[in-house]
This record gives structure tokens, C-alpha cells and sequence, in this order.
């Protein structure tokens, strides 16, 4: 692998993240995440149950899962940059489809190819951004964030935009909604196009070192849990919202504050980021995550949901960032890739099964609440998990 551009200062390696992360901006905070945002409205109108909204979820991940079981052979083949672009393309061509039917089979193979771009631009990203950020060491937890923080500008994007355009058009717009993210997405995948990413060079070697998975199982079982238990608050919460009286006003704020909880992550946990004690840094941080996801359960009180929304987003966009840390700590470089590829097949079986099950529990006993319940269980869980996990011995 080339190694890093040693003359590249901080202020060029993060403006070059900071357009990497535009790939899971599309891949996840608009592509997975905004899902949400329409489901209330996507349901009523194509007369949904719960299990069958979870599913539209479940499906997106089992392609994030496919995609991420590829994504090392994928990069070998063709290279970073081309895998982010691609994987970007295809998250864009997703909403498209979205957009324009309202088949049941249509939007599930659409959800299932969205959930495929994801991972590859995601896992791609992650190894790339990890290669840049080295580049200055002394910055490098910061730097890792700023591309981990991506979904959430995406997050707070939607939720500027899709609660108002279901206001103005009335009950069964969802479509449109879906329209207007692919013209955001659009939008977003310029730069992307513009900029070149490097990353395709000598990369092979990397893609083909193996990953030690036994000495961190307990680890990525904990991720496991993070990816069933995360899922299932995105999937519902706004419909928990709504279902508590909250219009457009309050669905699009507590969206909103999610995503910009993004912004606030490599200040609040760039300390507990660079903590090289094994899994301590990802369980402070999930258990931050399952506070936020608990609070609802106690009301639909506007100054309660709101704290959720900003204790919820603040841990969840940094327990992924904690991941590649974990990897980078424990791992040489040249594993990199497969590693993080690791974590996200973990994190992609958790939240496969997370939205139907939850959504069948759902429908089996009423109400939204028992889902939340369970959701901040199993973060909770994760978090338990993970403190155990102890530093390992990191071969050279």
C-alpha cells in the first residue's frame, strides 16, 4: 500500500475526509436512516404492519451484510476509491426506485441494493479515511471522526427536509419525499465525483491479510448487540413521535437533533477515543447510547425526547468511530481493512435481525414502547460485553 502523502497537513487531511464522508452521508443518513422519516406515512398508505415496516429495514440490512462480506474481496479486485463510488451510485439509484413505486417487492430489492452501495462505501471509506487520518498521527482519532460523523449530516438533513414535504402534500406523499432525498443525495454525490480519492494503488495487499476474529469475539458479539439494539430506536422513533401527538414540527426537531448530535462527537469523545484498553472506549460509549435510547420510555414529554435524541445521537455516531479505533489499536495496518470489514458483518447480522423482530413484538403486543425497551437492552447488553474485552497483543 502507498503509504500516506507525509507533507499532507491536518487541514488538507481533514477536508479530504470531510468529503469521504459524504459517502455514508448517502449510504447511511439518507439512504438507510431517512427511511424512518417516511415510514408513518408509507405504512398508512400501503396499509403496512409493523413486521412488514421492520422488514423494509431487515432487508437493507442483510444487503449492508452481503455487502460487507464482499467488501474485501471487492476492494482487492477493484480498489477503494472505485468501491466508494460505485457503493455510492448504487445507494443514489436506491432512492430512485424508492421514489418511483410503490411495490412491495420493488422497494424491498431496492432497500437490499441500498443496503449493498452501503457497505461498500462505508467499509471502503473506513479503511481509506483510517490511511488518511494516520497521516498525522497526533489528530488521527479526530480526523476518523469527522468521516464517522458523516451519516449524521445526512440525518439532520432529512429531517430538515422530509417531515416539512409531508405537511405540504398531505397523506401518501412519501414518494415525493423520497424524490427530494434523491435530489439531495445527488447534490451530495458531486464532490465525490470531483474530488480524487487516491486509495486504488498497491491496495491489494492489504485487502488480502486475514483478520484474528477469536481474540475479539466477545467484541464483535457486543457490535452485534449495538447493531440490533440501535436499529430498532432509527426504525420506530419517529413513529413513536407521531403516535404520541408530535407533527411535523417535532418529528423533523428530534430527527434534526440526532443528526446534529453528529457534530458535536469528535470534541465530547476524542479523550475516550484514544483510550488503547482494549474494548473500555466502545463500552463508555454504548452505554451513553442506551440511556439515550431508554429515556422515551418514561413519556413522550417534548424535553424527554429531546434529551434522548441528543444522548442517543451523540453515543451512536461514536460507537462506530470506536470500532475502527479498536482495529487500528490492536491490528497492523495491512489487516485494517479486514477488520473493519469484521465489524460490519457483525454489526450487519445485528441489525438484519433487529427491525422485525422488533417490529413483530410490535405487532404482538400493541405498542412502540416494549421495542424501545428491548432496543436499550440490548445496547446495554453491548455495553456490559465490551468492557470485558481486553487489549490485545498487536503483532507487527
Amino acid at each position: 500500500m502507498r503509504s500516506p502523502d507525509k507533507p499532507r497537513t491536518t487541514t488538507h487531511a481533514a477536508r479530504l475526509i470531510l468529503i469521504l464522508s459524504l459517502a455514508p452521508t448517502i449510504g447511511l443518513g439518507i439512504g438507510r436512516f431517512a427511511y424512518a422519516l417516511v415510514l408513518p406515512d408509507m405504512r398508512d398508505s400501503l396499509h403496512w404492519s409493523y413486521s412488514a415496516a421492520g422488514f423494509m429495514n431487515t432487508i437493507n440490512a442483510a444487503g449492508y451484510l452481503a455487502g460487507a462480506l464482499l467488501a474485501s474481496r471487492l476492494i482487492r479486485r477493484f480498489g477503494l476509491a472505485a468501491n466508494i463510488l460505485w457503493g455510492t451510485i448504487a445507494c443514489v439509484l436506491s432512492l430512485v426506485l424508492c421514489a418511483s413505486t410503490g411495490n412491495f417487492a420493488a422497494l424491498s430489492f431496492a432497500r437490499l441494493a441500498g443496503g449493498f452501495g452501503g457497505a461498500a462505501c462505508f467499509v471502503g471509506g473506513g479503511a481509506l479515511a483510517a490511511t488518511i487520518a494516520q497521516s498525522r498521527p497526533e489528530r488521527a482519532d479526530f480526523l476518523l471522526s469527522l468521516f464517522y460523523a458523516g451519516p449524521g449530516i445526512g440525518i439532520l438533513a432529512s429531517g430538515l427536509i422530509a417531515p416539512y414535504v409531508l405537511q405540504a402534500f398531505g397523506p401518501g406523499s412519501w414518494w415525493i419525499v423520497w424524490w427530494a432525498l434523491t435530489a439531495l443525495a445527488v447534490a451530495m454525490l458531486i464532490p465525490l465525483l470531483l474530488v480524487p480519492l487516491g486509495g486504488n494503488a498497491a491496495i491489494d495487499h492489504a485487502a488480502r491479510v486475514s483478520f484474528a476474529i477469536r481474540p475479539a469475539l466477545i467484541y464483535l458479539v457486543a457490535y452485534l448487540l449495538f447493531g440490533a439494539g440501535y436499529i430498532a430506536y432509527m426504525t420506530f422513533m419517529i413513529a413513536y413521535v407521531r403516535d404520541g401527538g408530535g407533527g411535523a414540527g417535532a418529528q423533523s426537531l428530534f430527527w434534526s437533533l440526532i443528526g446534529a448530535s453528529a457534530f458535536a462527537t469528535p470534541w465530547v469523545w476524542r479523550r475516550v477515543l484514544a483510550l488503547d484498553r482494549g474494548g473500555l472506549a466502545t463500552a463508555i460509549i454504548l452505554a451513553v447510547n442506551a440511556s439515550g435510547a431508554a429515556l422515551p420510555i418514561f413519556g413522550h414529554s417534548p424535553l424527554l425526547l429531546a434529551a434522548s435524541a441528543l444522548v442517543f445521537g451523540v453515543g451512536f455516531f461514536a460507537v462506530v468511530g470506536s470500532t475502527t479505533a479498536f482495529v487500528r489499536f490492536n491490528y497492523p495496518a495491512a489487516s485494517w481493512p479486514a477488520g473493519i470489514a469484521a465489524m460490519t458483518i457483525a454489526f450487519g447480522i445485528g441489525q438484519t435481525l433487529g427491525p422485525i423482530a422488533v417490529g413483530a413484538i410490535s405487532d404482538a403486543l400493541g405498542n412502540l414502547s416494549y421495542a424501545l425497551n428491548v432496543s436499550a437492552a440490548m445496547l446495554l447488553l453491548g455495553a456490559v460485553l465490551a468492557a470485558f474485552q481486553g487489549k490485545l497483543k498487536r503483532e507487527s
